[in-house]
């Protein structure tokens, strides 16, 4: 829309009947402009309309909507706030979640974290439904990213310059004859003030040429145009013949799209055509595709929102069979796929990764960025990348191309005239050496043990080995969480007996097992790793494991019960990786890396005793949360003891596997060293395993219980099947040395 139509519309408007009648106008131009997606000039007229009626909660809950429509998330917050406080989420249920969802995406993640709780508690009467669950599973989110949010990758991150961002929205696709190929949401002309000075506002691709790493005035790729329908996205086929795209009506910017093809030849384009209907389900949006090889097959990822998608876009692939782009059966990668949209899937051929971005999985905010490999034909648990390609904002369309990666993103310094966070642009890192094969975790070893306690596990009445006085059991704890597990529905139906709030007693059941069991077992493999990755470095771990039982049995026998459950987390770390930390649990080693266990079996006595303990009352004394709440162990905390004399110089994280690489990629690791004395120290030298090694470091001095960054480097071009290269870093009055090392395997 033009200023002058603006006023226009203004001048129209005064001349029209006073009060609600004016009002009413300014409601309905606003909403055909949201319908539109033109929300600048929606809020513009809802603000009008606000002037004059401000106590109206159908107005506030538009403008609210508006604001997040227009990712503007801090006025989106306010007035969400002011919506829910008006309405408690009785007329419009949303305004919580989204008020919840506003606060994490401004970055304030403890807030949230409360917003959340309470709305888990407002929808607990619907434990079945999208708002309680995401409530749930935000809950955890917003804890994850406290975690997390100080723990940074050492890349440089920057935004693409002008010749191909601006202040519209921009997305990567392709790198292809040194040209990046994006898309861009952008009329055919504005003015500075970005408004639309032309009708023709379609998602287009574009592409600019990459000259000795300079990217030159971007360029319409016209042949790929078709009259009155947008074009986006984009990814070659292995032999690099076809291109495959997205090609959308977007009527209303309510998006249908469909995967198109072109052949590509020498800069040549040929007739864009729709892929069939078994990629194209009629009726569905179809979007985003991109080719990779999985288990030797080209397949084609794509998002979807077809008939049995689990919530909006999900993922999903399809093998090319022929060279006439024609395909097999459409397989759901349910693993991956959640109630929220799962979109812009990108294969990673020399990884093994399929990088993809969603709301639903423990991010930062809005989009973040996952990966998740691929083993045995397995997609394995996604893996967020981390912070800073990840932030609060949405973060999407991740790829990289040698050294380099780029996502798009609508952070705080992406390009805009209006609202900082409005459109996303092109963000890339070009200080990977090889992105993907190159570690950068920086986390100290003193740090993630303490982040990790106390990890609290959880068992059913009278297991392991019911029925038993015996103190040790021949189960590890791996194998009670599965036959818990199992046990879940008659949890709900004991619950559902409560009449008088059974809705109430089965979402609390259900929060139970999510919140508590499955997020034990999960803490327990994390802080095995930890464990083992600390006793790798010669330290010397304790762990004390505190044991609990509900007051159903006698107190002698829970006591006893308890020693088992603590006796079944032993065994689960003496099988732990095949029995990796058993010769560390032996009690022979004085002065080497060693596990110090202290035993705390308390039973019952530290129960709440108002707990039933009436067998012949299962509801309670057995399915109810208050019983189900007090069977647990604790590993309350565990510590890294150093000795007067030891070798202070300390890796966290020693060895960096890079994987299968192809020959003459150049891969890397930052190796964080931590000084564990009071007392400075010199490096005397570094001494490297090959001339292929190259390394960088600060400093020559760690200070007293400091840390320095040691980056390591390896050129594989003379490299040959499985190879390990090392640094060993030798400090004054010591003969020890602190080794650091990169394996990979070239093909």
């Amino acid at each position: 829309m033009s200023r002058f139509y603006l006023i226009f519309f203004l001048v129209l408007l005064s001349f029209s009947s006073a009060g609600q009648n004016l009002v009413k106008k300014y409601v309905k131009f606003a909403d055909e402009q949201y319908k539109k997606g033109d929300y600048f000039y929606a809020l513009e007229y809802y603000k009008l309309a606000l002037e004059s009626d401000s106590s109206n909660i159908d107005l506030l809950w538009k403008y609210a909507e508006t604001h997040r429509a227009y990712k503007d998330y801090r006025k989106a917050e306010y007035y969400y706030s002011k919506v829910y406080q008006r309405e408690k989420a009785k007329k419009y249920p949303f305004s919580l979640l989204y008020l919840g969802l506003m606060q994490k995406q401004n970055q304030q993640y403890s807030k949230a974290r409360e917003t959340f709780k309470l709305a888990k508690k407002t929808y607990q009467k619907e434990a079945e439904g999208y708002l309680y669950l995401k409530a749930v599973q935000e809950i955890s989110s917003c804890e994850w990213a406290i975690n997390n949010s100080k723990d940074s990758l050492l890349i440089d991150l920057k935004i693409l310059p002008p010749e191909v961002n601006t202040s519209n929205a921009e997305f990567p696709h392709a790198i292809k004859d040194g040209k990046l190929i994006f898309s861009s949401l952008r009329a055919d002309s504005m003015n500075v003030m970005e408004e639309v000075l032309s009708p023709m506002y379609k998602t287009k691709l574009y592409f600019s040429e990459i000259k000795e790493g300079v990217f030159q005035p971007n360029e319409l790729l016209d042949s790929l145009i078709i009259e009155n329908k947008s074009r986006g996205n984009g990814s070659f086929s292995t032999d690099g013949k076809t291109y495959y795209y997205s090609v959308c009506e977007d009527e209303d910017f309510s998006y249908k799209c469909q995967i198109w093809f072109s052949k590509y030849n020498q800069g040549k384009w040929s007739l864009g055509q729709p892929l069939e209907s078994i990629i194209n389900e009629p009726g569905a949006n179809t979007t985003m595709p991109s080719i990779g090889m999985l288990n030797g097959k080209e397949v084609l990822f794509f998002s979807s929102d077809r008939a049995n998608s689990k919530g909006g876009l999900d993922l999903y692939y399809s093998e090319r069979l022929t060279t006439n782009d024609r395909f097999s059966t459409v397989i759901p990668i349910t693993f991956l796929n959640t109630l929220d949209n799962d979109i812009t899937p990108w294969w990673d051929n020399s990884t093994n990764r399929l990088y993809f971005s969603s709301s639903w999985e423990f991010g930062f905010g809005g989009h973040d960025i996952f990966y998740s490999e691929n083993s045995k034909g397995e997609f394995q648990k996604p893996i967020n990348v981390g912070w800073p390609i990840n932030g609060p904002a949405n973060d999407i369309y991740y790829l990289s191309q040698t050294d380099t990666i780029y996502f798009a993103s609508n952070r705080i310094g992406s390009n805009s005239v209006k609202n900082p966070t409005c459109c996303s642009d092109i963000f890339s890192s070009f200080s990977q050496p090889l992105p993907a094969i190159i570690d950068t975790t920086l986390i100290t070893s003193k740090t993630r043990l303490r982040e990790r306690f106390p990890v609290q596990l959880y068992f059913h009445n009278d297991e392991p080995t019911i029925d038993s006085w015996d103190t040790v059991t021949p189960l590890n704890y791996l194998q009670a969480y599965t036959d818990y597990k199992k046990l879940l529905p008659d949890y709900i139906r004991e619950n559902a007996k409560n009449k008088l709030n059974q809705s109430e007693r089965v979402g609390i059941i259900q929060t139970f097992f999510s919140e508590k069991v499955d997020k034990g077992i999960q803490d327990l493999d994390s802080f095995s790793r930890v464990v083992l990755e600390e006793l790798n470095q010669g330290g010397k771990v304790k762990i004390v494991l505190k044991g609990f039982a509900s007051p159903l049995a006698p107190t002698g026998y829970n006591v006893n019960l308890t020693k088992r459950r603590i006796n079944s987390i032993i065994n689960y770390l003496m099988d732990y990786q095949n029995g990796v930390l058993v010769p560390y649990m032996a009690k022979n080693s004085t002065n080497g890396p060693q596990i110090i266990f202290e035993y705390a079996p308390f039973g019952e006595y530290k129960a709440n005793q108002t707990t039933s303990d009436n067998p012949k009352d299962p509801p309670k004394s057995i399915f109810s949360y208050e019983a189900a709440i007090e069977r647990r162990i604790e590993i309350e905390a565990s510590s890294f003891i150093s000795f007067e004399n030891q070798f202070p110089l300390v890796a966290p994280k020693s060895t960096f596997d890079a994987g299968q690489i192809k020959q003459g990629q150049q891969v890397g690791a930052y190796f964080m060293i931590e000084n564990t004395s009071d007392k400075s120290v010199e490096l005397i030298d570094l001494l490297k395993s090959s001339k292929n090694v190259t390394y960088e470091i600060s400093s020559k001095t760690i200070g007293p219980r400091k840390s320095l960054l040691v980056k390591m480097f390896v050129n594989t071009k003379s490299s040959k099947s499985f190879t390990t290269e090392f640094l060993d870093i030798s400090i004054n009055g010591f003969s020890e040395k602190q080794r650091v090392s990169i394996t990979f395997q070239v093909n």
